[in-house]
């Protein structure tokens, strides 16, 4: 037992020996890499629509074991809802949020940095005339996002700076926003 919990090293709540042991298998072989995430959205009235998260393929496998997550989206009156959850552009900024700090954390533990905490804030400007189709001048989305994060750690603040870096640099999320991923939007016959 104890040379278990020797093996096994638990930093920022990441198994790191776990960490290493999967990317030797992805090493050899890369289709474990592979994964397809997906998500079921369905329109209930005006501006509120459902989406759910239960199943995605990964690891060679497809993978139902979770229970459903189930986000409830619409707008604020202001723009025609009725506020019944967060709107697709917050959203996005909470999948970033999410992402890259999961990036940071994992990335951390992997070069024995132990984190305290990590508190982040994110604000993202849009312009509806874009939106609305008043201007074609204007873009559609968000015309800049900002991110700012707080670390707790007995790092200086350069290694804090490169722990941000980290973050940007192995986030799907980020690098999906910044790099502009191919979309494709078909009708389902």
């Amino acid at each position: 037992m104890e040379a278990t919990k020797e093996k096994e090293k638990i930093l920022n709540g990441v198994n790191v020996e776990q960490l290493y042991s999967t990317i030797d298998l992805i090493k050899e072989n890369p289709n474990i890499a592979k994964f397809k995430f997906r998500v079921k959205n369905r329109w209930i009235e005006g501006a509120h629509n459902r989406a759910t998260v239960k199943d995605f393929y990964g690891a060679l496998k497809e993978d139902n074991s979770r229970d459903p997550a189930v986000f409830e989206i619409d707008e604020p009156p202001i723009l025609l809802g009725n506020n019944l959850g967060s709107n697709p552009v917050e959203y996005l900024l909470v999948a970033l949020s999410g992402c890259l700090t999961t990036s940071m954390i994992a990335h951390a533990a992997a070069r024995g940095i132990e984190i305290r905490s990590v508190e982040s804030r994110y604000e993202g400007d849009i312009d509806l005339r874009g939106f609305l189709g008043i201007s074609e001048d204007v873009p559609v989305g968000y015309q800049n996002i900002k991110v700012y994060f707080k670390i707790d750690a007995d790092v200086s603040n350069d290694q804090k700076e490169a722990l941000v870096q980290m973050a940007q640099k192995y986030s799907p999320v980020f690098n999906t926003i910044t790099k502009s991923a191919p979309v494709s939007v078909h009708l389902d016959k």
